[in-house]
């Protein structure tokens, strides 16, 4: 049977890879749909698809009826012609007649092979998306064929990938022609093909990287815990061993550094550190925060959140550039961390008006209400002010000021006497402000 929808169905047969039992109901069913638009129905017409051939044969069942008793041509056969075909044949007997695609008409044929070519459409956009789907996650290569301002687009085999603005590294060059390795981070759904997303930029980038240099962690011996990563810049990696005689991090630096120097040159030169997780929160956070170097660690349990304290000199390392360390620590740990020096961490509590005994009541009130909370805030501002926020008469702000001023005793203002040994407390004046100490 040679027309052009025949002539179709081989050429889809050579270029496309479908499954060969859905590729025959597609046919059946769109020769199904052309005898029905013909002749009313299709209910005694058989499709026969030879697909190693890519042969179609259209047969109608028709009843020998006699010659003067045909009321419907469709579905029954004079005997006068069964007999021209067949002498055998009577009447009450059954023929399936071969029919001609021709009869069907140009028209009809051509819209046959438009739904044809549309249903196999969608079953190429269905396979594509289902096996892309199936590979999220895997680190695939391409070459770069073209560039906007908005994406890439990579060839990968028979397939076109799409590496958006977003999941590029923003200090990489990118050249057409050249082959670029990504991973596969999302399969859309569109209007048209299916969108494969891969990314350069994806924290699970990295994971996979080092999955390829690392033997123990493709074996599952080594476990990555989590990565934080501000791609081109620097990435947190933490990691831990399932055979306490293997170092997790030793085996990812490898043996003069080679394991991670290759993640470093296919990630452009991208800082990494490597940690060694853990399970206590505060040792977890102490190892994020390098190349720093925390004194003490403080974690809340009920806000979880942790106070990191560092010398003051590395200040700036626990926070990093823009605050890139500090945000890869608490992204990585998933702890909100506040950083603070060891001379603010050292350094006196503020002395609290309602500590204050020695001031009744009604005055810690009036002195609160009016925005003044310690007795720094009150010695700052000084008579004039604390008189209007206040109301007091300046008489008693002057002994407010007088009372407050004990608890700041210099060991220059003391007598001689009191001076000997420094630890007579029933004073207040030798009273210390609260300190904090680092221990360990």
């Amino acid at each position: 049977m040679n027309s052009p929808i025949v002539e179709a169905i081989g050429q889809i047969l050579q270029d496309k890879s479908i499954d060969r039992d859905a590729f025959r109901e597609i046919i059946e069913g769109v020769f199904h749909a052309m005898i029905k638009k013909k002749y009313g129905n299709a209910e005694n017409f058989d499709v026969i698809f030879n697909i190693d051939k890519g042969d179609i044969e259209i047969f109608c069942e028709k009843e020998i009826v006699d010659d003067d008793d045909v009321t419907d041509p469709v579905t029954q056969m004079p005997l006068s012609r069964a007999l021209k075909i067949d002498e055998d044949l009577d009447i009450g007997d059954t023929y399936a007649e071969l029919v001609n695609i021709e009869e069907f008409g140009r028209r009809l044929v051509m819209t046959a092979r438009q739904n044809l070519t549309q249903k196999i459409r969608e079953i190429e956009k269905e396979n594509i998306f289902t096996e892309f789907s199936s590979r999220i996650g895997e680190i695939v290569t391409g070459e770069i064929h073209q560039i906007n301002r908005k994406e890439i687009r990579v060839h990968l085999d028979r397939y076109e990938a799409i590496m958006p603005k977003s999941e590029q590294v923003y200090n990489e060059k990118y050249v057409r022609g050249k082959s670029v390795r990504g991973i596969i981070k999302e399969v859309r759904r569109t209007t048209k093909d299916p969108e494969v997303i891969i990314s350069r930029s994806a924290p699970g980038f990295v994971t996979r990287l080092f999955e390829l240099e690392v033997p123990e962690i493709f074996d599952n011996i080594i476990e990555i815990m989590g990565v934080s990563r501000e791609a081109g810049d620097r990435t947190k990696i933490a990691v831990r061993s399932h055979d306490k005689r293997i170092d997790p991090v030793g085996a990812c630096v490898g043996m003069k550094g080679i394991r991670i120097q290759a993640v470093v040159r296919e990630l452009g030169g991208e800082k990494i550190d490597i940690i060694h997780w853990s399970a206590d929160p505060e040792i977890y956070v102490k190892r994020a925060m390098s190349p720093a170097t925390p004194l003490l660690v403080v974690y809340d349990q009920e806000s979880h959140t942790a106070t990191v304290v560092v010398p003051d000199d590395q200040i700036q390392f626990a926070i990093g550039k823009r605050g890139q360390n500090l945000r890869l620590a608490s992204e990585l740990t998933g702890i909100p961390i506040e950083p603070i020096k060891e001379s603010e961490y050292l350094a006196p509590e503020p002395l609290s008006i309602s500590e204050v005994s020695e001031l009744d009541d009604e005055t810690k009130s009036r002195l609160i209400e009016a925005g003044f909370e310690s007795a720094d805030d009150i010695l700052d501002a000084g008579d004039l002010k604390v008189m209007e926020a206040t109301k007091f008469e300046l008489g008693r702000v002057r002994e407010i000021m007088n009372i407050l001023n004990t608890y700041f005793v210099t060991d220059e203002d003391l007598p001689v006497d009191d001076k000997k040994d420094g630890d007579d407390t029933s004073n207040p004046a030798h009273s210390p402000q609260t300190e904090r100490k680092i221990e360990g």
